[in-house]
């Protein structure tokens, strides 16, 4: 029971830093003014949780930013 504690111990951090990702990203999609595809963004996201996260980071977050 106690390698198991020990697991516990490192996956909660990541599950908490893995879910303010997903909120900012969120948040940051619903904000935008004139984006056409929003519907599609919430529903990647809400169904692929993380990697939806992810994958809007890189192809509309990050371009938005330069």
């Amino acid at each position: 029971m106690g390698a198991m504690m020990g697991v516990g111990v490192l996956a909660l951090p990541l599950v908490l830093l893995f879910g303010v990702f997903w909120i900012w990203m969120l948040i940051d999609l619903l904000q935008r003014r004139k984006f056409e595809d929003k519907l599609v963004w919430v529903l990647v996201m809400i169904f692929l949780f993380i990697l939806g996260a992810v994958l809007y980071y890189f192809l509309v977050y990050s371009k938005g930013r330069k």
